[in-house]
């Protein structure tokens, strides 16, 4: 068959049957999947991981290994067949398992759970932009490392994707820097089928695709036949002869090629082929063999375990010889790739934190937070920083910082206005290891993120977003720069850790908590206006870490004026409830101040912490500069929140905050009616 847009069909063999009847037939089992694209894709995928692709399944992390990324996630059973058949540890069972609970091969490729899988995608355009950061973790790293003679970060990224990845915004947002990065180990397979899940793209896509990547700086292969292996064959070694940019091999291909009645249609992108069909497919590509059984001979040719073992020997005898000539930087390499922090990290934590507290300074917390950067980066090489065109209002910059280009690596990564980018590329520099990166822009513009937030916590991501001007009190830029339910919303994401703090020592404390974390990223949300300092022991900093702690209180049960109420603050109105404290003790009514500068780790806290910190029968307030429905967790339905739940306006802050009953009197009569 010739599809009416002249793509020359497969000359169809064991190797690629193998792909494609492993998608049928684990398809099929699960009676849900998508078998189009990995049929579609057998023969670029035969040549790429047969005769390229340097990695080593018996070690899916060693550091050198080449990066593998679907972009085109639905089409999860061609990364699962690939594994499987080239000798990780993923059996047939598993792909017997596809989609099913708790399996090795869930419906869209997932990290952590598939041993080879780099990242998790599924929604458009992330896969290709996590690529780009993984190609530019190691441009950096390689900047960082290698020496003459002693290339030890040295490998390609390479990537499938489709018109739907194409389509999605935030592939204009990081394709265009990979060029203008000149990413040239970033190759990137376009598997052009013409077809998405409503039809043919002629009526919703007509880019010149090549032009569009010419445009952004890219090597650019044009109308490859994808069915053709001498042709992609060619592509690949044109892409690899181009150091100086990103390459898009543009490949002309047939969806579902090899299921005779279907193929070339929609019909075969995302449901199972039916018994009949797979019969006849069967038939149509000449795989005599049952359903999940693969030949002896077809392993043989695919298994890449004897390569790989090979190559990271011969990796490791390098980095052996790069050892003995550069013993600190071969150490200090090992420990980035673990992801360990320095071994005098809490001691030089302690330092910066005593500092801070001598200081006692009145700052807006964002710029806390550039302190607390220029603190703890000089330790922390891997710390690599960026924001989106606002460095200068986001104060992320430190004195160290050194931004990254085309001619060299750095510290500091410009993004431009390109927040949703910016942060799945954070993702992909985070998945590659050896880079901590954190990410800035202001609280509001989250949303523009939002789903690359989302993707970090469920990859469970060492990942810090900086949040700058965290509420009303931003003032005249007005609604549409002032976050009010943001705060909230991050909170709700599962696995993402939200610090608000209210002043220096907070602040310094939720940076380092964040660099510490490694299971997951961490949001930090800051002030743009002055925000004072508050006193504490020693005790009470160290429960900063917990998530919340008492800061203050004017009363205690064994005096004659006992505690009768809480208040719960975060961030700037943590100052308010210091003031209303004080106002109320004036009037003979004592009460204690809990500074939560993360509800998600005090929620991890023990019973007995929390119970302590918020001890039961005692009424409480909340204030927060945004919508109040999260903090009736904390103050019950008998409790009290001072809060907005509206949109705000164009003022100067203070007149924001009065305006809006975000005050201290309106604290003191939240107070005084909760313990009437």
């Amino acid at each position: 068959m010739s599809s009416s847009r002249n793509v020359k069909p497969p000359v169809f063999n064991s190797l690629t049957g193998a792909i494609r009847a492993l998608a049928m037939d684990a398809v099929q089992k699960a009676n849900s999947g998508h078998p189009g694209a990995p049929m579609g894709m057998a023969e670029i995928a035969e040549v790429l991981w047969r005769h390229h692709l340097r990695h080593n399944p018996a070690n899916p992390q060693w550091a050198d290994r080449d990066r593998f990324v679907q972009s085109n996630g639905h089409g999860s059973m061609l990364i699962y067949s690939l594994l499987h058949l080239t000798g990780y540890d993923l059996s047939i069972d598993d792909l017997k398992n596809f989609r099913q609970l708790h399996s090795r091969t869930p419906g869209h490729p997932e990290v952590g759970y598939t041993p080879g899988v780099e990242t998790t995608t599924g929604p458009l355009g992330q896969g290709i932009t996590n690529a780009v950061g993984m190609a530019l973790a190691e441009k950096i790293l390689a900047d960082s490392f290698n020496r003459p003679g002693h290339a030890i970060v040295d490998h390609s990224t390479y990537v499938f994707l489709g018109d739907g990845c194409l389509m999605e915004g935030i592939s204009h947002e990081a394709c265009s820097l990979a060029g203008t990065w000149g990413l040239g180990k970033l190759v990137a397979f376009y598997d052009d089928n013409n077809i998405s899940i409503d039809g043919h793209v002629d009526g919703w896509f007509t880019d010149d695709t090549p032009k569009r990547f010419e445009a952004y700086g890219w090597h650019v292969v044009r109308d490859v036949q994808g069915h053709d292996p001498v042709e992609i064959e060619a592509a690949i070694q044109a892409a690899k002869a181009e150091t100086g940019r990103p390459t898009l091999i543009c490949c002309k291909t047939i969806i579902g090629a090899g299921a005779p009645n279907k193929q070339d249609s929609h019909d075969v992108h995302g449901a199972p082929l039916g018994a009949a069909e797979i019969e006849a497919a069967r038939a149509y590509i000449g795989w005599n063999h049952p359903a999940f059984e693969i030949p002896a001979d077809v392993y043989a040719a695919w298994d890449a375990r004897a390569k790989g073992a090979a190559l990271e020997t011969e990796w490791n005898t390098r980095f052996a010889a790069y050892a003995a000539e550069f013993p600190e930087l071969a150490a200090e390499f090992t420990r980035r790739t673990a992801g360990d922090l320095p071994a005098d990290w809490a001691a030089h934590v302690e330092s910066v934190l005593a500092q801070v507290i001598a200081k006692g300074e009145t700052i807006a917390t964002r710029k806390a937070s550039q302190n607390s950067i220029e603190a703890y980066a000089p330790k922390l090489p891997e710390l690599l920083g960026g924001s989106a065109d606002l460095a200068g209002s986001n104060l992320t910059l430190w004195s160290g910082a050194k931004g990254v280009s085309k001619a060299t690596g750095g510290n500091y990564v410009y993004y431009g206005v390109r927040e949703f980018g910016m942060a799945a590329i954070a993702n992909g520099i985070a998945l590659h290891g050896g880079l901590i990166p954190y990410t800035a822009t202001f609280l509001m513009f989250s949303e523009y993120a939002r789903n690359a937030l989302r993707m970090a916590a469920l990859m469970k991501l060492r990942q810090i977003f900086v949040f700058t001007h965290d509420s009303i009190g931003l003032g005249e830029d007005g609604p549409t720069h002032q976050p009010v339910e943001q705060t909230a919303s991050l909170r709700l994401i599962p696995n993402m850790d939200v610090w608000r703090p209210c002043d220096t020592t907070e602040s310094a404390v939720a940076w380092a908590a964040a660099i510490e974390r490694k299971n997951g990223p961490s949001s930090l949300a800051f002030s743009r206006q002055n925000l004072p300092f508050q006193q504490r022991n020693a005790e009470q900093v160290e429960n900063i870490r917990r998530g919340g702690y008492v800061l203050s209180e004017s009363g205690n049960a064994s005096q004659a004026n006992p505690l009768q109420a809480v208040i719960i603050a975060t961030g700037s109105e943590v100052a308010l409830a210091m003031a209303a404290q004080k106002q109320l003790a004036d009037d003979g009514i004592a009460v204690r101040v809990v500074s939560m500068p993360s509800t998600n780790v005090f929620d991890r806290q023990d019973g007995a912490y929390r119970a302590d910190v918020l001890p039961k029968g005692l009424p409480r307030v909340a204030v927060e500069a945004g919508v109040t429905d999260g903090w009736y967790k904390y103050v019950g339905l008998e409790g009290a929140v001072i809060g907005l739940d509206r949109f705000g306006e164009s003022a100067p802050a203070g007149e924001l905050f009065k305006y809006f009953g975000i005050t201290t009197d309106a604290v003191v009569a939240a107070v005084k009616k909760v313990i009437a």
